[in-house]
């Protein structure tokens, strides 16, 4: 009779065991919420894990750090900039000798730009390395006014009070250009290789890499510009005003559309664009994704922001989309969602000065006013970057390394002396005065025709012996202009050519460019030194120890340690002294 109750009694419970699980999981089914309709900042608490890691900066960070290729550099109220790697450690510390603008550029191949600003010298221009050596200083004359930005080809833009100028990589001045009125939206890539900005007076001014300019009068000056489309082929601007109203502006044909049929709940204050997306965040504190293609809002979601947020001082904003997300990053915290509404994660932080900075890495990146650097591990998720030995590739090119028939090519003459002597007196003197323009991509191809003569011959049917002298004239005239996109038509100069003087100018032309983000002019150096076929020519030899050296010191590690390997090599006892000597000099540079 017990057995019998026992066994009662534990089917009784059971059971009721099994009819609460259900209750429980009906409840469960029935609350379920689309979260594409309503995103509760509470369904999501705030990132609380301590941080990654955190470092001494011995002074506040006055400007949004900089993260590329594995690495962060940033900038400190007291001149310095720090760079340290994705995993904490601490890489090099440089001292500008003096005040830093609150501005941080870095290129694909990990080089910083900053500018100083000084009572003596109100805005110099300084590159640094990927290993925080001293490239080379600009004295502008006057001070940025907004962050440099870098083209494909490693080409800076540069915007001061009065001029907006491009510069090589390497520092050499290819074109300026007068702003007649402030900058009143701050320059942006256009996602074409150019960039786009807004005068205070509603001017809107497209820009090329070669300073042609595009302009319009817009009504009023918008909240924000962004590019949207594919990388690489972004044929559209988005136009944000404060009114709420959304214009599509099309590149190629100049045609601008108002988006109709889009009611923003709230008023925009900043925008982003990818592919057929925009993503727009209100004054509300809320953010929207817009579908371009069908003109309508996908979701609203909440962010880590209140309206009030927007009212303090010194507020500022980034917003960014890739392929693993929509990215908000503002002076008290940042907030991440996914390409269809779900919020990925929201942190707030305190005592920042500027915006953080969000890896590829997923590390947040953020400094204040406590002198500390702290990186929050957010996300698992590495973004996917097409990388040669540096950072990501470039999404395009400007073909200024493709020799093409100019409008010289049909000319019978065009290779006779004279006729060398007057387009080389022309290209160097918009070379030295650094008006280069709109006839960059002609002079190239024309300075490659002349020295590649031998190498490529029979573009046209009047081609002809070019003379030695005026090989090297073009090859030096094109190390001023030339940039990465130049470096695999003079890596073959060096690799075929006969004539060991035009050899040696090739290599001067590879230094003096110093981009070589593939390591195609270290591997040709290379292959010249060692066998089957060593170089024995003492000119081509010592242009080689130069050139090592400059490429070295403007690419830092990994590419510096091949170059060190070459001037090891002909630094020995068994290379002619000049030889020696210059490579002995390159290698105290590189220590």
């Amino acid at each position: 009779m017990l057995h019998i109750q026992a066994a009662y009694k534990k089917l009784v419970f059971l059971f009721c065991l099994l009819f609460i699980n259900i209750l429980l999981i009906n409840t469960s089914i029935n609350s379920q919420t689309n979260p594409l309709d309503s995103l509760n900042p509470l369904d999501l608490p705030p990132f609380e894990d301590p941080p990654f890691w955190r470092q001494a900066m011995g002074g506040a960070v006055i400007a949004a750090p900089a993260s590329q290729a594995g690495s962060v550099v940033m900038i400190s109220d007291g001149g310095n900039i720090k760079a340290f790697s994705w995993q904490g450690t601490p890489l090099w510390d440089y001292f500008a000798r003096g005040r830093l603008l609150p501005f941080i550029t870095r290129s694909r191949e990990g080089t910083s730009y900053v500018c100083r600003s000084t009572a003596l010298s109100r805005g110099v221009l300084i590159a640094v390395n990927r290993s925080g050596r001293e490239l080379w200083q600009i004295n502008l004359g006057e001070p940025l006014t907004a962050p440099v930005l870098t083209g494909w080809d490693g080409r800076l833009f540069v915007f001061t009070e009065s001029l907006m100028r491009c510069f090589t990589a390497s520092g050499f001045q290819l074109w300026s250009m007068a702003l007649e009125k402030e900058i009143a939206l701050k320059p942006r890539d256009d996602g074409d290789g150019g960039f786009f900005l807004v005068l205070e007076d509603g001017q809107f001014l497209r820009v090329n890499a070669f300073g042609r300019i595009i302009s319009e009068q817009l009504e009023s000056i918008p909240l924000s510009i962004v590019p949207v489309g594919p990388a690489g082929e972004r044929t559209s601007l988005l136009i944000v005003y404060a009114s709420g109203v959304i214009e599509i502006y099309n590149t190629v044909n100049g045609n601008r559309e108002i988006l109709r049929g889009i009611t923003l709940p709230a008023r925009p204050f900043a925008a982003a664009g990818w592919n057929s997306y925009a993503a727009i965040l209100l004054g509300n504190g809320r953010i929207c994704l817009l579908s371009l293609e069908n003109r309508n809002i996908l979701w609203t979601g909440d962010t880590h922001l209140t309206a009030a947020d927007f009212l303090s001082s010194g507020f500022e904003t980034d917003l960014f989309i890739d392929e693993r997300g929509i990215y908000l990053l503002t002076n008290n915290g940042a907030s991440a969602f996914t390409e269809d509404g779900r919020r990925l994660w929201l942190i707030r932080l305190r005592g920042n000065v500027s915006v953080p900075a969000f890896s590829d890495e997923g590390i947040l990146y953020s400094g204040g006013a406590d002198w500390i650097l702290y990186a929050y591990r957010l996300e698992e998720r590495v973004r996917s970057n097409t990388q040669l030995l540096y950072g990501p590739a470039p999404p395009g090119n400007y073909g200024t390394g493709i020799r093409r028939p100019g409008l010289w090519s049909n000319y019978p003459n065009r290779f006779d002396e004279r006729e060398l002597d007057l387009w080389l007196r022309e290209i160097g003197q918009a070379v030295q005065q650094g008006q280069v323009g709109e006839m960059e991509i002609e002079y190239a191809s024309w300075l490659m025709e002349a020295a590649g003569s031998s190498v490529y011959p029979g573009l046209s049917e009047y081609d002809r012996y070019v003379f030695v002298p005026q090989k090297v004239r073009a090859l030096n005239l094109l190390s001023f202009i030339g940039s990465m996109e130049t470096v695999p038509f003079l890596v073959e100069v060096f690799t075929r050519e006969r004539d060991p003087v035009v050899r040696a100018a090739a290599a001067q032309a590879l230094g003096r460019i110093g981009v070589d983000p593939q390591g195609n002019a270290i591997r040709a150096f290379s292959n010249a030194l060692f066998p089957p076929a060593p170089e024995r020519n003492i000119q081509v030899l010592a242009s080689i120890a130069a050139a090592a050296g400059a490429i070295s010191r403007f690419s830092g590690p990994p590419l510096s340690a091949s170059g060190v390997q070459i001037l090891t090599a002909l630094a020995s006892y068994d290379r002619p002294p000049l030889v020696r000597s210059i490579a002995e000099r390159e290698l105290q540079t590189l220590r």
